[in-house]
């Protein structure tokens, strides 16, 4: 009798597909072959793989910001503005006469009367006698009202405020004027304008004055 080969028993355990079931019947989902899984693709708003970090954004030369420098002393909030120095010659005799020509060119030119102060380092202008014949106290009201010329000689000078412009009559000696004229020269918001002797002057304030 004719041996029929045995038919090769299907495991539970075996791998794949079974044999299509019967009709009207659905087929369990195979089981997937262990080992290593493909990587899943990356998701929306899921980070994939790494990826290089850019470089840091680095400022433009122009915007980089300022290196400190060496340490010393703050700058000043706003720097002075010195005054600009002109010099009239003329004799002790006549400087008072060239302070007050100097005086219409500058009123004439636009300046207020109250931007101008006139000192004399010898004798007093002939207003401020006037005016000091009446008291100090009248003369010094005159002087905070601002709003005229006002004449001054050097014993009074330390009293007198800032004025965009002082003139200068050296009319008197030497001594005075090298005590007078840095003082002016101080309380000169603009100008200063010194009429006197130019070797003098240029003792007092420097060469080239």
């Amino acid at each position: 009798m004719p041996l029929i080969p045995e038919e090769p028993q299907i495991h539970e355990s075996a791998q794949g597909p079974r044999a299509t079931p019967a009709s009207g019947r659905t087929a369990p989902t195979p089981r997937p072959v262990p080992g290593p899984r493909p990587a899943a693709p990356s998701r929306p708003g899921r980070p994939g793989p790494p990826r290089p970090v850019p470089p840091a954004q680095r400022a433009s030369r122009d915007a980089a910001p300022a290196r400190p420098g060496p340490s010393g002393p703050a700058a000043p909030a706003a720097t002075a503005v010195t005054p600009q120095i002109q010099l009239i010659p003329a004799s002790a005799d006549g400087a008072l006469d060239a302070a007050d020509e100097a005086v219409d060119l500058l009123l004439d030119s636009g300046r207020a009367p109250g931007e101008v102060l006139v000192v004399t380092t010898g004798s007093q202008h002939p207003w401020a006698e006037h005016e000091l014949s009446f008291g100090e106290a009248s003369y010094w009201t005159q002087h905070d009202a601002g709003d005229d010329v006002f004449y001054t000689d050097a014993a009074r000078l330390s009293r007198a405020a800032t004025r965009p412009v002082v003139v200068v009559a050296v009319n008197g000696a030497a001594s005075t004027a090298a005590s007078v004229l840095p003082s002016a020269h101080a309380r000169a918001g603009a100008l200063l304008i010194v009429c006197g002797d130019p070797q003098q002057i240029n003792a007092v304030l420097g060469a080239g004055v």
